[in-house]
Order: structure tokens, then sequence, then C-alpha cells
């Protein structure tokens, strides 16, 4: 499925579209993403479409080489790359990466978007998991951090796109505090319907069923079973099963008992419904996701000692008590995972 040698990065000091490349900041397997600096020396990212399973670049070289019997499908994706660039030039919320151009040069198209920094939830996971032994994140910052991703995705539903690889390590927590959607896959969903190469395409644990089937209809409840997923790795520390092993045996719903008491029965019957594996099941639309997600009233903590529930609201309201804080001084903050919060 895939080429020895990868796809050299375009080499630093090359110009593309008027803006000069800087490093590479990452490569996947549909692409090389750049920092770059524009005509007035403002920094930005760069995305090159060149799936390494398609096509190969020597160092030092501009231009991909893509053999003869590949090219068709190369071409496909392209096309698909390059219209998912058009749709997000269209969307503009904090939510989503901002597409600032896109343009054909090199037998390729590149997406130009702003530069963020910051980390990504991912690395926060990671980074927590290994911080707390008894929970990953409280339940008011998965809830907030969700709100913030929901509210762009509506947005991207509502101009007929889907996002089709949300996971965390698409979701960015840039450094003021902001939770951005970022690294679409449009094109990437369009090869493995064409190509004879579908599995390896998706994040395990993050990819809903259906997307694992030629002959399945996507649509908002494919990127809500991701969202789920997401949830779950926030509570757990680690992602859910992969769909395939889950319509073997299914072990979500004992997994989630587990934490009973640690996060409200509502939060964990939100992942429940977000992931169930018939679509049909799962919330049809973003909207109906966010009012459940809301619904903070209703929460209701299970096997809990008085002494812990004690603690738990103390812990809240010293939690209110410094965003408060942060307020009151100047510095208002937005929503990210404890471990990247400064108290």
């Amino acid at each position: 499925m895939s080429t020895k040698i990868k796809p050299a990065p375009l080499p630093p000091g090359s110009t593309i579209g008027g803006y000069r490349v800087v490093r590479r900041i990452s490569s996947g397997g549909f692409g090389i993403v750049y920092l770059a600096l524009d005509s007035e020396g403002k920094q930005v990212a760069i995305k090159e479409y060149l799936p390494a399973s398609l096509a190969t670049r020597a160092s030092n070289e501009l231009q991909p080489v893509v053999a003869p019997e590949k090219l068709s499908l190369y071409r496909l994706g392209l096309k698909s790359f390059f219209e998912e660039g058009r749709s997000l030039a269209q969307i503009s919320h904090a939510s989503v990466v901002s597409v600032l151009n896109f343009f054909r040069e090199n037998e390729t198209v590149y997406m130009v978007m702003n530069y963020l920094e910051g980390a990504t939830l991912q690395e926060f996971i990671v980074t927590a998991r290994e911080l707390k032994a008894n929970k990953v994140f409280r339940e008011s910052t998965i809830r907030s951090l969700f709100d913030e991703v929901l509210r762009g995705l509506r947005i991207v539903h509502q101009h007929k796109m889907l996002h089709l690889d949300i996971k965390p390590a698409n979701v960015f927590i840039t450094n003021d505090d902001k939770a951005v959607l970022i690294d679409f896959g449009a094109a990437r969903e369009v090869l493995s319907k064409e190509g004879n190469f579908i599995r390896p395409m998706y994040t395990p644990g993050f990819a809903a069923p259906e997307m694992y089937r030629r002959d399945s209809q996507l649509g908002p409840w494919t990127d809500i079973y991701a969202i789920g997923a997401c949830i779950y790795a926030c509570m757990q520390g680690m992602p859910p099963s992969e769909a395939p092993q889950r319509q073997e045996k299914d072990r979500l719903t004992l997994s989630l008992s587990k934490l009973r008491g640690v996060y409200s029965d509502n939060l964990i019957e939100v992942v429940e419904w977000c992931m169930a594996m018939d679509p049909l099941s799962r919330p049809q639309s973003v909207f109906a996701l966010q009012k459940e997600l809301t619904r903070e009233g209703e929460r209701r903590y299970t096997k809990l000692k008085v002494q812990e529930r004690m603690r738990m609201q103390f812990d809240n309201m010293v939690h209110d008590a410094k965003r408060n804080l942060q307020k009151f001084g100047g510095t208002e903050r937005g929503v990210v995972p404890d471990s990247k919060r400064k108290t």
C-alpha cells in the first residue's frame, strides 16, 4: 500500500505561491504541513497534498512524481483536496481552522492556513494521563471543551461538509485556550472509496463503523461518533476499541460503567449515544448533541459517599473562584484541560 521511501519535504527557503517555506511542521500519509512566511513576513501554515501511497519526491525537488497507473487516483484526491480548501475558505469560525488561500503549483495543491501555536488535545490527554491516576480531565472541562468544538462542527455541517477525521490529534488547543478543529479528511475519504486501501486511512477507535464499508452513507452522525470517541479518550486517557472489534465483542458499556461515580451518568450516556454502532441510533445532528451536552442541571452522580460528594462540590467551588479571580484580574482564559491551566 505504501512506498518504502516517504516523499521528501520541500527544501527550506523554497517559494510557493508567494510564500517562503521555513521548515516542515509535520507530515502524514496524505500530506506535509510547513511553517511559511507570507509577503509581509507573517507566519502561516501551508498544507501540501502529497499522499505517500501515490506519490514520491526526491530530496531538494519541488514536483512530486506519480506513477502512470496511480495518476488518475492521485488527481481524484487532488481535486477533493482543492474543493475542501475552497469550502473551508468560506467558513469563518473561531473553532474551525481558517483557510486564507489555496492554489495549484508543482502539480499539486497547497492550502494556506492560520499558524496556530499550542498543542493538540492528544498531547494534553497523554500529559494528563501521566499526572492523574483517578481522573484524566474534570467533567466541566470536557463539557466546555466539546461545546466549543461542536459550535465549529455545526458550522461545518451547515456548509454541507463533513470533517471525517475527528480525533484528539485533530483538535488543537491554542496558547490563548481556544479549541480548533484542524486537518479535515475529505481527500482521504475519496481515495479510500476509490482505491484498495480503506482501513489504514482511519485512526483506530475514532472512525465510525460505516467508514469501513464502501456502500455505507456518511453524514453528521459519522462525525458525531468520532466526537463521542474523543470524549471517551478524555475520560479514559486512551482511545476506545476500533469499530470492527466492537462488532465482534462490544466492551464499551463495560468500560464506561467503571467510570460511574467519577463522571456523571449523563456524560456516560452521551458517549454511549454518540458511539452507537447503528448510525440511526446516534444523534442525527450536532444541535441534538449540544442540547444534551449542556444539560448540566440534570447531572446525576452515582456510587458517591457523602464525603466524596462534598469534596466534589468543594473542588468545583475552588475552580469557579479561581476562574472568577482570573476574570477580575483582566486575564479572561478559555477552556483547556486541567494540566494546561495556570492557577
